[in-house]
């Protein structure tokens, strides 16, 4: 995985979250993307253990159900750790 672009993850979460049919907020500009954000963009070649993205919904979702639903649509070698609620 440490030879995925930043780019490329940011399109992995976006197509897991539309099989896991989550309810995720899509932008109303010109070419609209689902509200999904890598808070930290790594080097191609550098590998992690933990990184933090942001999802914006439309509507409240239960954590542990967002777990379970994106990482049965996540790849080998991708898995979300924990999720929490923001207000």
């Amino acid at each position: 995985m440490k030879f995925i672009s930043h780019l490329d993850l940011v399109r992995l979460f976006q197509r897991a979250s539309r099989r896991a049919r989550l309810p995720v907020t899509v932008t109303k500009g010109f070419s609209p993307r689902l509200k999904i954000s890598i808070t930290k963009a790594l080097k191609l070649g550098v590998e992690s253990g933990a990184e933090e993205v942001i999802f914006g919904f439309d509507r409240s979702v239960v954590p542990e159900e967002f777990v379970l639903r994106l990482n049965d649509k996540l790849p080998e070698g991708v898995k979300v750790l924990r999720a929490e609620e923001m207000i």
